[in-house]
């Protein structure tokens, strides 16, 4: 390093531009909101899509789409719980793909498929498998929102999305984890308006994998319960998550992630 060059740029510079420097951060973090990056041109966008069909293929023909009720849970629960046993492994796959199909596709049952992972797997396992699913394939759907089908998507969200735009904006990390842990809006909705305001990827995985964890364990543990339920003939409770010791953790949580939000609204106030 040639210290000479160095002192002269030092020299060189005034005041107020030397402590512009020194007030920089060292390490520079990427806007969450992107609107100038580019769409994949070719083949490229449509693998999204290609995905999304394959796993729609996958689970039609296994026929794991008449297990989205509780009907069909209660009758076939030992067949799943033998399964399960039999194939390890394999029978986790299987349910983390029902899992990426039936979010990216918006089928109805998913928390069917929760509750049904909780009585064949317990509470926690459940959990983390239906979170990595879930994300998967929200994931997919945000890929084929913003590179194919922008415009039917875009067409879909309607008047919602200019109501969730002014969040994005300001802080697109905290306000998408708030959305997720208090469901506001349809999750569906969730996974496509962060896509056609060009919310990062990254940023979206990942506020979407901590954001839905909390509701998910609430009901992979409610499904780890069903024996009982089964055994009296009753159905399970699916409005706990709104009982006063389950709704006002997450409400605080929701709280929580808005706080960068709310910072920066003061500190752009005091400026």
């Amino acid at each position: 390093m040639n210290m000479t060059d160095t002192s002269q740029n030092g020299a060189d510079s005034t005041p107020n531009e030397l402590r512009e420097r020194i007030s920089e951060p060292f390490v520079q973090m990427e806007a969450d909101y992107d609107p100038d990056k580019p769409i994949p041109k070719g083949f490229r966008r449509y693998i999204p899509v290609a995905v999304v069909f394959l796993a729609l293929t996958l689970f039609m023909v296994s026929g794991a789409y008449k297990y989205l009720t509780f009907e069909a849970l209660s009758q076939h629960r030992d067949a799943l719980v033998d399964f399960a046993a039999a194939n390890g492994v394999l029978a986790v796959l299987v349910y983390i793909v029902a899992y990426i199909i039936v979010t990216g596709l918006s089928l109805p049952g998913g928390i069917w498929l929760t509750l049904a992972g909780g009585f064949v797997f317990g509470g926690a396992m459940a959990g983390a498998y239906t979170v990595i699913g879930a994300t998967i394939g929200a994931t997919l759907i945000f890929l084929a929102a913003r590179y194919t089908f922008a415009d039917l998507f875009h067409a879909r969200a309607g008047s919602h999305l200019a109501k969730m735009e002014q969040g994005f904006r300001d802080n697109a990390f905290s306000y998408l984890m708030f959305l997720r842990l208090v469901p506001v809006f349809p999750f569906w909705l969730v996974n496509l308006v962060p896509a056609l305001l060009d919310v990062r990827l990254v940023t979206f995985m990942v506020a979407t994998f901590i954001g839905i964890i909390p509701g998910t364990f609430v009901y992979a543990f409610v499904g780890a319960g069903l024996s009982a339920v089964f055994e009296s003939g009753g159905r399970p409770d699916l409005g706990i998550i709104f009982q006063p010791n389950v709704l006002l953790p997450l409400l605080g949580l929701a709280t929580l992630a808005l706080v960068p939000i709310a910072y920066q609204k003061i500190v752009k106030a005091k400026a």
